[in-house]
């Protein structure tokens, strides 16, 4: 595997094999960074991703939710792709205009903002941004009136690993033409409206409901003298390596058709834009961690009946979603040989386990139950698609680093990003 370097990114001959890489950087070099957990990023698996999604949606244009994993290689490639963003304050509007993106590929999309972050939008004209509620109306009429409006309407999916409604979003029925008649009497420009079924949904078939009391709130609006052109139909895309978002895209597509017809001489243009996260990021980031420590508990006859495992990442680092969405990991052990390698080590006699993170607060526990095989100190745990709200909430709690990240692409995909075919 040859590697070569371009602005802190290895550029691969071939197909990028994440476990090879693990085994040179921390088996073979073996050095002091071996306490520090590692990822490996595979930024032609965000190419891919932008290419499934035009693919299965090609009316919807991503806007990617930068919260997600904001990692500056990510917002890079993801800009020369020619996506939108989907940003929630004044830092992450900066993050995404240093990279040439223009104002008019920002959404500003929190619908309760402080004021000096919309002050900030003006600044930078990002005119595009979320409301739900009177009060934010009337802040955004004193600081910028001329923003483009866009109503965020609740529509909660009944399976979601994050449910957002109960924070955000107005009702679609009771709410929302009480607010689009407050916005006319301001005399705000309401170009559209938006929703988010949830982080990680897990019943596709809500987005037809939710686009439907979406083409109702646009009818409705039509009343108003407000002619809208945008319709946001949020996140929620599953991302992990297996998924497929070809249901949701036929439930979207079929939605999109009914209810936002494309017109022959297209009078009634309307851009449909989604705010996708963890489909774009989750299967792009693979991380190793490494065992730095080991508990072994003893039966009364000396047997071992559970074995502890301590390693170099926890739930204050990259597994904060074991706290806020009670999420499951499950890794697999990095082979010190690869499958060729006729030494590969024997399978031994496996034992009840559990996998602890670094710091001293005791719900710092990353697996449980798991039935492995021994394991040494200095061995690897892999776990995959953790490219969606892992870095982004890691802290560096009890003075542990937050683990380094190298990035990887395959040259064929970086040239045509470079260097794209007109």
């Amino acid at each position: 595997m040859k590697l070569q370097v371009d602005n802190k990114i290895n550029l691969i001959d071939g197909k990028i094999d994440a476990d090879s890489i693990f085994r040179q950087k921390i088996y073979e070099e073996n050095n002091d960074q071996d306490d520090q957990a590692l990822y490996i990023c595979n930024l032609t698996d965000v190419m891919r991703k932008y290419d499934i999604w035009r693919e299965k949606m090609p009316r919807v244009k991503p806007f990617y939710a930068v919260k997600c994993n904001d990692d500056d290689n990510v917002v890079r490639v993801l800009a020369k792709l020619g996506t939108g963003f989907d940003c929630a304050s004044k830092a992450e509007i900066n993050k995404v205009l240093q990279y040439g993106v223009t104002s008019d590929r920002i959404i500003f999309a929190n619908p309760c903002k402080p004021r000096s972050h919309i002050r900030h939008a003006a600044e930078t004209n990002v005119s595009l941004m979320t409301f739900d509620s009177k009060i934010e109306l009337e802040k955004i009429h004193r600081i910028f009136p001329e923003a483009r409006l866009v109503l965020r309407i609740r529509y909660d999916a009944k399976k979601a690993v994050a449910p957002l409604g109960e924070k955000f979003g107005c009702d679609p029925k009771k709410e929302a033409p009480l607010l689009l008649m407050n916005a006319k009497n301001l005399g705000l420009d309401v170009v559209g409206i938006s929703f988010h079924v949830g982080s990680c949904c897990l019943d596709p078939h809500i987005y037809r409901e939710a686009i439907y009391a979406a083409r109702e709130l646009f009818n409705f609006a039509q009343t108003l003298n407000y002619r809208m052109t945008l319709l946001d139909i949020g996140g929620g895309f599953p991302g992990e390596t297996g998924t497929d978002i070809g249901v949701f895209a036929n439930v979207v597509n079929c939605a999109l058709n009914d209810f936002f017809p494309v017109t022959p001489d297209d009078e009634d243009h309307i851009e449909i834009i989604a705010e996708p996260g963890r489909f774009f990021v989750s299967s792009a980031f693979t991380l190793g961690v490494t065992v730095h420590s080991k508990t072994e508990i003893l039966e009364t006859d000396g047997n071992i009946s559970h074995v502890k495992y301590y390693v170099n990442d926890g739930v204050f680092g990259s597994f904060n979603a074991i706290i806020s969405y009670h999420e499951v990991f499950e890794p697999y052990i990095l082979p010190r040989y690869s499958a060729d390698d006729s030494d590969a080590e024997p399978e031994t006699s496996a034992v009840i386990s559990s996998i602890w993170g670094p710091s001293c607060d005791g719900c710092d526990k990353i697996c449980d139950k798991l039935t492995l095989p021994p394991i040494d100190i200095g061995d690897v745990f892999v776990f995959t698609n953790m490219g969606s709200y892992t870095l982004p909430l890691a802290t560096t709690f009890n003075g542990f680093p937050i683990p380094r990240v190298l990035y990887f692409a395959e040259k064929d995909s970086w040239r045509d990003l470079e260097h794209p075919m007109i």
